[in-house]
């Protein structure tokens, strides 16, 4: 009896520790099953590395099989045959573009497998020497914004196949591309994420480097202190050096798997933006109670809610993981000032060019992801809102016109 209930606590205080967030592992985790429940994660970690799974390849197959047929005849249904239709002009060019991308993002999902395996690799190599600290702050942040980017995906949804009247496999269609678009943006966040945790631990490193070198403490033996302390120093400095290249080489790892993804996305929160301000730009210059107590009010406002929060979240941690390796440029420049050892500022020049070689910038094709694409989108949505309300304005002058004319 002694022993089941050992047992039984063992096993309990055993699962507790696994949803503990210490590790790459722990703080993925939700990430993970949320993937292999969707069928995109065909991988099983063994020992801390990533290896192919056959049953979940097989599964992963399948579920990319029949996405991909259905997702054809779904198109072909909707632009040629017209068999599929959902009245509302918006709608129509919103959700035509919507499956056609978030399509083109499950199956490149399904063909980078291999390499976005070998990308989580490398990023569980390089943030092992992250502490728990970071990562318990990390988990703060990266689930906080999960959870409220899925309660908005949930009240679209509901919004959306409330107004619809179409079938349920469409609506199951719907809810599995849409997850697993979701699910791909949130995974490149929290690479992201970890990645600038990562520049910042060899920032702080390097800040506390200065600390023996300022301090000239006296010593018995004072040259072989000097000696001992440079060498140490010398040592310390190759290694973060080590450390920034292969995490550099992440980056560009990162930005190679996710770049077709993260290219569909834009779109995707492109046009889902324009067309929602197209809907309530045709209803201008007032919003009347019909509109109001209108279904689409309350959907398209919600969508350009959810879109600008997803957009925002991912351009601010491109452009804060950016700064962060650049900070660490001004970092080596300031610990070169305050030492006199010639092998170590030739070893700290050395690692000023690699910095300034390697240029940490998250992109997809050559697209930067940071402030610049956010206030360009913003700059072409707003002329755009603009010369389209120029025009209503115009054609409903137009036909005040007429009627007076006619009467």
């Amino acid at each position: 009896m002694y022993n089941l209930s050992t047992k039984f606590h063992g096993k309990i205080l055993h699962k507790w520790r696994v949803l503990q967030v210490t590790d790459f592992q722990s703080l993925m985790y939700p990430c993970f099953i949320f993937c292999y429940i969707l069928g995109i994660f065909p991988y099983k970690i063994n020992a801390l590395t990533f290896k192919i799974s056959k049953p979940r390849c097989m599964l992963s197959t399948v579920v990319i099989c029949v996405t991909s047929v259905y997702s054809f005849i779904l198109l072909y249904d909707i632009i040629i045959s017209e068999k599929v239709t959902f009245g509302n002009l918006s709608w129509i060019s919103s959700g035509t573009c919507y499956y056609i991308f978030t399509s083109f993002i499950t199956i490149v999902t399904y063909i980078l497998s291999g390499p976005r395996m070998r990308l989580l690799q490398a990023i569980m190599d390089v943030s092992s020497k992250l502490p728990s600290k970071t990562y318990r702050k990390l988990s703060r942040l990266i689930y906080t914004k999960d959870i409220i980017s899925f309660f908005l995906l949930i009240v679209i949804t509901v919004l959306c196949f409330d107004k619809l009247n179409i079938s349920l496999t469409l609506k199951l269609f719907t809810i599995y591309i849409s997850l697993v678009e979701f699910q791909m943006n949130m995974l490149y966040f929290n690479c992201v994420c970890i990645l600038k945790a990562c520049f910042k631990r060899i920032n702080d490193d390097l800040a506390n480097l200065r600390e023996p070198v300022v301090k000239n403490a006296p010593h018995l033996f004072n040259r072989i202190y000097h000696k001992q302390r440079n060498l140490f120093l010398l040592m310390e400095l190759k290694a973060l050096k080590k450390q920034h290249l292969m995490i550099s080489d992440t980056v560009q790892m990162l930005n190679l798997v996710f770049s077709l993804q993260l290219l569909a996305f834009i779109a995707i929160n492109f046009c889902d933006i324009t067309f929602s301000l197209y809907f309530y730009a045709s209803k201008w210059p007032g919003f009347t109670n019909e509109l109001q107590e209108d279904l689409w009010y309350s959907y398209f406002l919600a969508l350009i809610i959810y879109q600008s929060l997803k957009m925002s979240s991912i351009i601010w941690a491109c452009e804060t993981g950016k700064n962060q390796a650049l900070e660490i440029g001004t970092t080596v420049h300031v610990v070169f000032n305050s030492i006199s050892d010639e092998d170590v500022k030739n070893e700290l020049q050395l690692f000023s060019l690699q910095i300034l070689q390697r240029k940490n910038i998250f992109s997809a094709k050559g697209l930067n992801v940071d402030a610049t694409l956010l206030a360009a989108i913003v700059g072409n949505i707003t002329t755009y809102l603009l010369i389209l309300m120029q025009f209503l304005l115009m054609s409903n002058s137009c036909n005040g016109k007429s009627t007076n004319n006619i009467t």
